[in-house]
């Protein structure tokens, strides 16, 4: 048989199954420092699907962008669910296999079968109000996001009205952090110990299994708060859409939220910031002119934070590119390979106001990110709010020698040194920011978060930088 790809020449279509093929190791160094070309050169020797190894365990990585929506959009021909994981199922997955503990915590990013359905109904009804701008706990969202914003800024400030910071510390990850304790209902600022823990298990360090352990103590901790005296917040929404849910399982849902939400709006603040500051001329004007979000999808479509999404499993024998994909096998899609197909790049405009918001940022199909409009929102705002507070922002370093942090999941900067200037009175909030009295109800005690490590560390930042 033969199929068209690339350049529409036809080639023989391999059948060969994948674990003969003896597969290429893809997370090298390579990948870490230069990711595109590596797409790139598996994309010249397999076309719109290659076989991978990851880190001792073989899978095909998918490259396409018309290959990738067709996975995504076939939640039958290709679900999500380690129990359809053939190799896994006959022995054959190491059991200190690196990525397996990301992949075994079963939650609604990784579970399949008949319990899915159910849990993405009652995610998105717990998500709504929060997604909805018309709902109270939406404007309180926003507020919320401004507070803390202002906070953190204000904080950089204490370090000088003109100086060098790092954005991606001191801003654009606590920020996601801070809003999602928001999110959960932590009381006061109970949560910044459970946010630093976060931030440890995230990079993956040698006190990470330590902090985890810790962080699901406290979020199973208050999942039973929650069970026992509901509020206005996400956990206690999810329960009463659920309320099946056990604690344990409870607990592994605030997990990924607080995982997922943080790592992935703190990478898309940051690139965002990136993209306006190194960007033509009529990036900064979009964004001048409020158009934060075609910033954003600009810098999704280039460096998307989600890189290579969760595995989902062939359902049957598929043909996909230019092999057979055998039932069970596993299968990756590959947002920022996708998006750097020439068949979808070349139709693409650059240097246009308006961008293409046909990235794969946020997935595509019925297993779409159920909080993509939660977490642009926190974004949007928080990356709008930033360039309301500063005269001046450029990069401390060029572009192309910034630090980059990959992941077989995440790619995203390490560090983002700036020079900045501080506006000599802070801004007022927009129409649609906090009034004063709406940014008192949604910041904790100033003492308490004064003793919390989150911001004791956040004050060593700007000490240290003196």
């Amino acid at each position: 048989m033969e199929s068209q790809w690339g350049d529409g020449g036809s080639v023989d279509l391999d059948d060969t199954r994948l674990e003969e093929l003896s597969p290429q190791p893809l997370l090298t160094r390579d990948y870490e420092t230069r990711p595109a070309l590596v797409y790139e050169r598996l994309r010249q020797q397999h076309g719109p699907v290659a076989p991978v190894d990851l880190l001792g365990v073989p899978a095909w990585l998918v490259l396409g962008y018309r290959e990738a929506l067709q996975v995504l959009q076939d939640n039958d021909g290709f679900p999500k669910g380690l129990e359809n994981w053939r190799a896994r199922s006959e022995g054959r997955v190491p059991a200190d296999w690196p990525l397996g503990p990301s992949l075994e915590v079963n939650h609604i990013l990784i579970q399949g079968g008949p319990g899915y359905r159910p849990l993405r109904t009652a995610w998105d009804v717990a998500l709504k109000p929060f997604q909805d701008p018309r709902h109270p706990q939406a404007k309180r969202l926003k507020a919320a996001v401004t507070a803390y914003a202002d906070e953190l800024i204000t904080l950089v400030g204490q370090g000088g009205k003109t100086g060098v910071a790092d954005l991606s510390a001191q801003f654009s990850r606590p920020l996601p952090l801070m809003v999602a304790s928001h999110l959960l209902g932590f009381p006061g600022s109970q949560g910044d110990d459970a946010l630093m823990d976060m931030w440890r298990v995230l990079d993956a360090g040698p006190d990470a299994e330590a902090a985890l352990e810790r962080l699901l103590v406290t979020l199973a901790e208050l999942a039973a708060t929650k069970l026992e005296k509901p509020g206005d917040d996400f956990p206690s929404y999810l329960l009463a859409a659920h309320p099946d849910l056990s604690l344990d399982h409870l607990a592994r849902e605030l997990f990924m939220l607080l995982g997922m939400t943080s790592d992935h709006v703190g990478i898309l603040i940051s690139n965002t910031v990136v993209e306006v500051i190194s960007g033509e001329g009529s990036v900064r004007a979009s964004l001048s002119a409020g158009m934060v979000r075609e910033a954003m999808n600009r810098s999704v479509m280039r460096k998307p934070p989600l890189v290579n999404f969760v595995p989902r499993f062939a359902a049957e024998d598929t043909r996909l590119g230019n092999y057979t994909i055998r039932a069970g096998d596993p299968v990756w899609v590959s947002s920022a390979a996708a998006h750097a197909d020439p068949l979808f790049a070349d139709h693409v405009a650059s240097g246009t106001t308006i961008s293409t918001r046909a990235h794969l940022s946020w997935g595509a199909g019925p297993r779409q990110c159920p909080a993509r409009e939660l977490a642009s929102t926190v974004a949007a705002a928080g990356v709008g709010r930033l360039f309301e507070r500063f005269d001046y922002l450029d990069l401390a370093l060029p572009a192309d020698q910034l630090p980059w942090r990959s992941s077989p999941f995440m790619r995203g900067l390490r560090s983002l040194p700036v020079r900045y200037e501080l506006s000599a009175a802070p801004a007022r909030p927009s129409a649609n920011g906090p009034t004063p009295e709406t940014a008192e109800e949604v910041l904790p005690d100033r003492s308490a978060r004064q003793r919390s490590s989150l911001w004791r560390y956040l004050t060593g930042l700007i000490r240290g930088g003196r």
